[in-house]
Formats: structure tokens, sequence, C-alpha cells
């Protein structure tokens, strides 16, 4: 079988041709490189110089900035010469949709373009049309007129380019044949690679980014099959999870999806898209990469069947018993890990979403609520919620006699031996570097177990994934709870530990539940995003919101409002910080609703893809507000445009008022 990937099992960097962008190689066997783009108008030539200076002093390799016209276009040179003139080097990225003219003035100017080639030439209106197999040739022809200009200018100069896929903005003539597909992402920018390579011109990077991870990572994957089938080699790979939003929640969206990818090898460049100051994506980027630039990377190579039981290609959960609320068509489970806590009291839920109210004896229960705790050998003291379990470990619970609280968790080998088990449940701690063949020989399709699977291997998450093929080719179908322990030292590094560890299995359809740990005393106190975590006083909080922010952005446990945020350039109408902390406070008890709050029309309707509402910079002072891709108010007052949101959701019979 053609994997999507160098190896399953062990690490290894998918080989790409070697691109040059400037004095910058990219591909091949160089480091993943980071790179971010800037926010500033391109018009005014200092901001931008100084916030690329910013940006290049925090670590970027390449900066981009938006050209949407003639002018801005023009402005790069000057761009460029000032920084020239201040010892900056760096490449500089020039981005551009929809105007063909601007490209082929910034491809003489800067040492690499981005185009889109879902609006570079093909337009987006939305709208349905039914192309005869001559009529998309005429189509793919006028592509090829439009395009082929910029191509022998970037063969000229020595520019870079790279074609650009973004889920949304697909054109109306892809979304005809192909619909709203990872495989339509992949055609469209097949079509532009196909004409440039009819041109001798190899220098180009290609990207799949889309704001859900599932659908921008199956992309990748496809692409890279198409272009080994059909060309029989790669080009670089630029990752990124477009609109991931701020603080956590854009950190573990990208990590996610970005994560992944790097995980098997795949990945020559990237940039985290935050709804932050472009430096503040640096050192997020720099924590993604900076394990697979270690080239002394040791892992343990394990055997994988040349048929993988699973489609990499496609979504499908992995089937599975399900044993009372895991696995089956149960949600993912979280398990809160009390395992260091020396007494546990009913103030200690809250952190885990249970507020205890002393005067009326009841619980009040959050939507991100854990739905077990691990307390080790100790028992809990009081009456729990209703909703919340025990797991405790084997010899607590032989002491225990309350079967309906408390559930016992094994290891291998006090299983094999055990004389007493659970008659609803029974969780086994496995680390699958081990030889398991015996336990699952005695486990075979037993309909009380769970396995709890962890690694110790540098390449867990690739062992964990094995383990769970191995299963799933073996017709064992016990739920499985993906464990992860991180021994990182700040929050950002645990956030990317955590959400590759966990996410990445869940984007295959393999997890029940997760349970993730990490060891406080050896943390530090860290602000992200403007949010100071106390990590000694509610790390429980940490890893709870991280485990329900997780399989929310896998879309596989929805406990939240999603936000789809733009990271903000130089085509942006408005705040974007300042507007998007003003909708999540008013809108963020909106249970499973998805908001897009998008900057600019470039970063408008088609790009906020999976939203169901929209608000949209549609000129200085003025926002659209959508339902799906339909525009409900236009060209509104910035002032009153969040009001407005509110008055449109409650028009949609969306809208329901905070509880108190």
């Amino acid at each position: 079988m053609q994997f999507y990937c160098e190896s399953l099992s062990e690490y290894n960097r998918l080989v790409t041709r070697e691109v040059k962008v400037g004095n910058l190689l990219i591909g091949a066997n160089h480091p993943v490189r980071v790179q971010t783009m800037t926010t500033t108008d391109t018009m005014d030539t200092l901001a931008t110089v100084e916030q690329c200076i910013r940006c290049i002093e925090a670590g970027a390799e390449m900066v981009r900035i938006t050209a949407p016209s003639k002018n801005e276009a023009e402005n790069l040179q000057i761009i460029k010469n000032e920084l020239y003139k201040r010892g900056y080097t760096t490449p500089l990225v020039a981005d551009i949709h929809f105007t063909p003219n601007a490209a082929e003035i910034a491809a003489r100017i800067v040492e690499k373009v981005r185009v889109n080639p879902g609006n570079y030439v093909d337009k987006k209106k939305f709208e349905q049309i039914e192309y005869t197999n001559d009529e998309y040739t005429e189509e793919i022809e006028r592509i090829r007129e439009r395009f082929t200009p910029l191509v022998l200018i970037c063969k000229e100069y020595g520019t870079a380019m790279r074609i650009g896929t973004n889920h949304g903005s697909l054109s109306d003539r892809i979304m005809s044949r192909y619909g709203d597909t990872a495989i339509g992402m992949v055609e469209s920018a097949m079509e532009f690679l196909r004409i440039a390579r009819g041109e001798d011109f190899h220098n180009i990077i290609l990207s799949m980014k889309s704001s859900n991870p599932l659908v921008m990572v199956q992309a990748y994957r496809l692409l890279i099959d198409h272009m080994q089938t059909e060309f029989g080699e790669c080009y670089p790979l630029h990752l990124g999870v477009t609109e991931a939003g701020d603080g956590e929640d854009g950190r573990i969206k990208s990590a996610i999806g970005i994560g992944a990818l790097l995980e098997d090898g795949i990945g020559d460049t990237i940039r985290v898209s935050l709804t932050e100051d472009p430096e503040f994506e640096i050192p997020v980027c720099k924590d993604l990469v900076k394990r697979y630039n270690d080239q002394k990377i040791q892992t343990n190579e394990l055997e994988f069947a040349d048929k993988l039981p699973y489609n990499p290609f496609e979504y499908k959960r992995r089937y599975t018993n399900a044993v009372l609320n895991t696995g089956g068509k149960n949600v993912p489970v979280v398990i809160a890990d009390f395992m260091l806590q020396k007494h546990i009291n009913h103030s200690d839920l809250q952190a885990i979403g249970y507020t205890y109210n002393e005067a009326t004896d009841k619980w009040n229960i959050a939507e991100a609520a854990a739905d077990y705790i691990y307390t080790s050998d100790k028992i809990v003291d009081f009456n729990l919620p209703g909703t919340l379990q025990v797991i405790c470990d084997y010899q607590t619970w032989i002491t225990t006699d309350e079967p309906e609280k408390y559930y016992p968790l094994f290891d291998k080998n006090n299983f094999r031996s055990a004389e007493s088990f659970s008659e609803k449940i029974n969780f086994i701690s496995l680390n699958v570097t081990d030889d398991n063949s015996e336990l699952l020989d005695q486990i075979d399709n037993n309909p009380t177990v769970v396995l709890c699977i962890y690694s110790t291997a540098k390449n867990a998450m690739q062992q964990l994934r094995s383990f769970i093929a191995g299963l799933m080719s073996k017709g064992i179908n016990c739920p499985v709870i993906i464990a992860v322990e991180s021994k990182h030292n700040n929050v950002d590094e645990q956030l990317i530990h955590f959400s590759i560890g966990a996410g990445a299995l869940f984007l295959d359809g393999m997890g029940d539940g997760v349970w993730l740990m990490n060891d406080p005393s050896q943390m530090t106190d860290q602000q992200v995003s403007g949010r100071t975590y106390l990590l000694t006083k509610n790390n429980h909080q940490f890893l709870n919101n991280t485990s329900f922010s997780i399989l929310q952005a896998v879309r596989t446990r929805i406990s939240k409002t999603e936000y789809i945020s733009c990271p903000s350039c130089g085509r942006t109408l408005f705040d974007l910080q300042e507007t998007t902390a003003r909708i999540r406070n008013v809108t963020n008890h909106l249970k499973g609703l998805k908001i897009a709050i998008m900057g600019c029309i470039v970063n408008g309707p088609g790009e906020m893809a999976d939203a169901d509402f929209g608000y949209v910079g549609s000129g200085p002072g003025k926002i659209t507000l959508y339902r799906g891709k339909e525009v409900m108010k236009k060209n509104i007052d910035s002032e009153g445009a969040v009001e407005e949101l509110i008055k449109l959701l409650k028009e949609n019979d969306v809208w329901v008022e905070a509880s108190l």
C-alpha cells in the first residue's frame, strides 16, 4: 500500500524538493521553517517595517505582507529597501488575492508570492454551475492564460511561489464538480501546479489550509498522495490551520492540525494563525517544530501491516463496544487526574465543572464537566454528583463497598491475576511499548474492559496509533482512553504536547476518551493571550479545559461556542482582537454555535466555511453579517454591529439568555 508519508511507525521526514526563498532553503532535509504575517496597513511603511522587525527578532524566518492592489504591491519595494537599510534581509512574501496584476508586480520585488487558486482567476459568487467536460477544460485554459505570466516572471526573477488553497475559498467551478471537500482543495492546487510544471517552474511550495483540523489533515495527505502518483515527487508543504482563533483554543487547534502532520514527517514550513499580534505566533511555532528539527531524535520502530485497517483519507470513528458511557456512540469521556491530590474536597471539583451549593446540598454541573476522576489510592468521603464516577487503583477498589460509585484501574499484571472484577466497567492501564500480546488474548472482546493506553517512547503518538490499528486488525473492539503525560514546564509546550498526543489520534477516529496528566510543581506560571495560569493553584482546571478544547477542536464533543477568527492582516477593517473579545463575551454561552469573525471580504464568507454565522468587515467602520454564506445585514455601522449580531441570532432562534 502507498502510504501518505515515509513511515507510520517511526519518525521520518517526507523528502520534498528543495526550494529557495531568497537566502533561505526550504524542503529536502532542511529544518522546518517558521513564519508569520503582518497585521499593519501595507501603505503605512514605517508601521509595517517596525512590525516586520519585531517578528524577525522573535525568530520569524519569513514575513508575509498583504498586497491587495497595485499600490500595496509597489510599496513592498519601499518596505524592503527600508528593512535592508536597517540590516534585515529576511525573505518577504507578498500575499495576493483576486489581483493578478499585483502579483506580477510583487514577484519582481519580494522573494516569494502567495496566490490562492480559489480567487486568483476564478470568482467566488456562491453559484452552482454545471460544467460539461469541454466547458471545464475551457476554464482551465483561461486559468493557464492568466496564471502563466506570473509563473514566467517568478522563473525570470528567481522568485518562489506558494500555491495556497483555503478550504473556504474554493471557487464555484471547483465546488460544482468536487463539492466542499478535501479532494476539491487538492484539485484546486493541482491545476495551478500542472501549469507551473508545464513551464518548467518548480520553485513552488503548497498549502491546504482549513479552520477544521480534520479537513486540513486529510487535504495534505491527499495532496501528497496525488503528487506522488502523478509526478513521482513532492513539493515542500506550508502547514497551517487558518482562522484558528486566539488564546488556548487557537494554540490547541493549530497544534492538532500542524502537529498531526509533523508527527508523520510532513511539513517544511509552518505558520500558527492566531488572533494576536504576529510576533506572538513565533514562540508557538518554535515550540511546535523544535522537536522535529532535532536531527538526533530517537524512535522505536514498530512493525506495521501493509494494509491499514482504516482509511487515512476519510474520517470514520473506530467501532467499539459501549461500556457504560464509554465507547460505542457515546461522546469521548474526560478523566480528571487527582492522583497527586492528598485529600479531595467539594471545592476541588469546581475546577472540573462541578460546583457544590452547601445550603441546598445540590451540585451545579457545567457543560465541560469531567466524567470520571482518578483518585489513585484515595476514597472520596462525600456524595458525588450523579454524573461523576471514580476510578481508583485495583487494590483500593477491592476495599470499597460502593460498586455504583467506584471502578477499578488494573495494570496488565494484576488484571491477569485478579479474582474480582467490576460487573460494569474495568479500566486497564497499558504502556503500548511493552509486549501486551498475552493480555490482549485474555481480554479479547470482554464487554467490560476499557483500555487506558500511553507510551513512554519519543514517537508516542505513532506507537499509540499503531497499537489501536493492531486492535482493529485483530477485531478487538474495547474502547480506548488516550492518556498523555506532559513533563514540560510551561503552558504553551504542555498545550502543544497534549494536543498532538491526543488530538492527532482523534483525527483518525481513534479514541473514546482523554486523560491528561502533569506535575504542576514542575511548572511556571504563564500568561496566554492575557490570561494568567497559576498552575500550582488551578492545574485541574487547566487540564480539564484543555481536554474539552481538544475534543471540541476535533469535532467529537462540543461543549462550548466555537469562534473561527482570522489572524488579522493589512486588509483588516477593524480591531480583530478587541472585537473578538466583545463577541466572545456576549455569546460564549451558546454551546455548539460556530461564529466567524473576519477582518475583510478576503477572509469573509468563503474562508468561514464551517461557520453558522459571520461578522465580516466590509468597509471602514462597516460590518456585514452572514447566516452561513448568505448576507443577512449589509454595511451596518461597526459601533452597533455586535448588538445587530445578537438580534440576528435571536431572529434565527439560536439565542438563549446566559444563566447567572
